[in-house]
């Protein structure tokens, strides 16, 4: 006899519908009616259709942006994924003080705020104060991130790279560690060397892992706003004026709420097809090596 069905159990879903309609689509919802209409005031709007779209999407600095945003993230995922597995590999295993002391190395620069990050980069970077900076002018380069737009922008992938290049190094830490013993006895019998064992064993073992990697650290890279700000304010020029700051300037610095809500709107379209393409690939080629 079949049991009957109980649909009690949603009633625990309920909150969590909840919290995610408050915060997440009832935003999302006023952002979309705010970029169909013409704000003047409190109820003072007019229907405009897709006329912000269209304005949006024929602005060359949008087009410029949108470049300088997707070379950034581009060479964070090609610096920082490899990067933080290549910190991963080089970790002490199993328990111990070492591996404690060097968890919590690896911890520390996620710990802090990203407003205290750009100010940190900020002195540091500089060539009268700061240790970085005076170094590289000592060793004859000529190295200045307020002046130069190449300096400027190395400077502020060098600090996403030193930012969050340990939550990409501790999420390939957790794959390895996962890793049963077994797989590395069984490769040890057959000789294999260590270049086939990351290959056949612990890459394909960390494809999960480094799906989330990949996922995180584009769409935070893609979102990039308060690192950038706060050291070098989106210039020299516009070097470093990513799509969150061209949004913000949009909606907060000019007040055209019309404008900037169809920004966010293609933004959020943006982000959701590249996570999706970038899933979609590296699922297929993870795939692809399990076969």
């Amino acid at each position: 006899m079949d049991k009957p069905w109980n649909n009690r159990a949603w009633l625990l879903v309920l909150p969590v519908v909840a919290i995610v309609a408050f915060s997440a689509i009832l935003p999302l919802m006023t952002v979309v009616n705010y970029s169909v209409q013409d704000i003047f005031g409190p109820g003072q709007a007019y229907w405009v259709g897709t006329e912000w779209y269209r304005k949006v999407l024929e602005d060359e600095r949008l087009r410029d942006a949108l470049l300088r945003q997707m070379l950034y993230s581009l060479a964070v995922l090609a610096i920082e994924i490899p990067l933080g597995v290549a910190i991963a590999l080089c970790m002490p295993s199993g328990k111990g003080w070492r591996t404690s002391l060097t968890l919590v190395l690896l911890a520390l620069p996620l710990l802090i705020p990203w407003n205290v990050v750009g100010t940190i980069w900020q002195i540091f970077a500089r060539g009268d104060i700061g240790l970085g900076g005076a170094a590289l002018q000592r060793l004859g380069l000529d190295y200045n991130y307020t002046g130069d737009p190449l300096d400027a922008w190395l400077t502020v992938l060098a600090m996403d790279v030193w930012h969050w290049t340990s939550l990409v190094a501790l999420l390939a830490y957790a794959g390895l560690q996962a890793i049963p013993p077994a797989f590395y006895q069984a490769a040890k019998i057959d000789g294999a060397s260590r270049w086939s064992v990351f290959r056949y064993i612990q890459l394909p073992k960390m494809r999960g892992v480094l799906i989330i990697a990949v996922l995180l650290r584009f769409m935070d890279s893609f979102m990039i706003y308060t690192e950038p700000f706060v050291l070098t304010g989106g210039g020299p020029g516009n070097a470093t004026t990513f799509l969150s700051q061209f949004l913000t300037r949009m909606a907060v610095g000019q007040f055209d709420l019309g404008v900037a809500a169809a920004f966010s709107i293609i933004y959020f379209l943006i982000v959701l097809l590249f996570s999706y393409v970038f899933y979609t690939f590296i699922t297929k080629v993870g795939t692809g090596d399990a076969r």
